[in-house]
């Protein structure tokens, strides 16, 4: 009950169109061709086919989760069915790849993939970093990735994140796109946040998950809007989006998607 008030606060709050006092000419642009933009990429079917692969499937998998702390077995169909991003959001990341041009991207929280194969998959030269804890679940993400002969553009480091990331990061010599869906603990995120931006630069894109998730979460996203190295935001309640360009006004938006 208390996320869906939040919902409907949201709601009440946020534009729903596209134009409507936006005065930044890059959001206003953003908002029109990447966030309201309907065209289906030639990927979309492919993927969202291994979605329904993966609702059929009955497999039992047993769940390391270094996050939230909550393992046990779980059916692969229980999973794609409960905790995969909404086919939207993964559309909508691969415009904001494929808008942006990103090259070097870092996905911290693998789950099956279907939203890794999204991040891959929109340009051949794509280096995608993911981070995940859970051996099972990447098994069944790297079968995925080879369905959609995407091996070359995605690399899979497996493990505890808190002790991979500056691993990871140690690794690419800049970030282009972040997407954080990984522990969903305020103190956690900021870290991974604040860590990330090391590789950062003025035309990165920061994504994080499940905003609005818990008091903790909202927090967080709070924290984030207010960083001195994040200028505009976009919150879409679902997911929130930062702009680190210091061209941008520093201002937040609310958007219904």
């Amino acid at each position: 009950m208390h996320r869906a008030f939040k919902y409907i606060r949201h709601i009440l709050s946020a534009r729903n169109t596209f134009g409507f006092r936006i005065h930044s000419p890059f959001v206003f642009h953003f908002t029109k061709f990447v966030i309201y933009e309907k065209n289906p990429f030639y990927i979309f079917p492919e993927i969202e086919a291994l979605r329904k692969e993966l609702k059929k499937d009955g497999r039992t998998i047993c769940i390391t989760d270094f996050g939230m702390g909550k393992g046990g077995e779980r059916k692969v169909n229980n999973i794609a069915r409960k905790s995969l991003k909404q086919p939207k959001y993964g559309q909508l990341f691969y415009r904001i790849v494929n808008y942006s041009g990103s090259k070097d991207i870092l996905e911290l929280g693998t789950s099956l993939g279907i939203t890794t194969c999204y991040l891959g998959s929109a340009s051949k030269d794509i280096r995608c970093t993911t981070l995940e804890g859970c051996p099972e679940t990447i098994k069944v993400a790297q079968e995925n990735f080879n369905k959609l002969q995407l091996n070359n553009n995605i690399n899979i480091i497996q493990g505890d994140i808190n002790k991979n990331l500056e691993t990871a990061l140690n690794k690419v010599e800049k970030l282009d796109f972040i997407f954080i869906d990984a522990n969903h603990r305020s103190d956690a995120v900021l870290d991974y946040f604040e860590k990330c931006l090391s590789k950062a630069h003025d035309k990165t894109i920061v994504l994080i998950d499940d905003i609005y998730w818990s008091d903790d979460m909202e927090y967080a996203w709070n924290s984030i809007k207010s960083h001195e190295k994040v200028s505009s935001t976009i919150d879409l309640f679902q997911v929130g989006i930062a702009f680190l360009d210091p061209v941008l006004q520093k201002k937040n938006y609310k958007m219904r998607f």
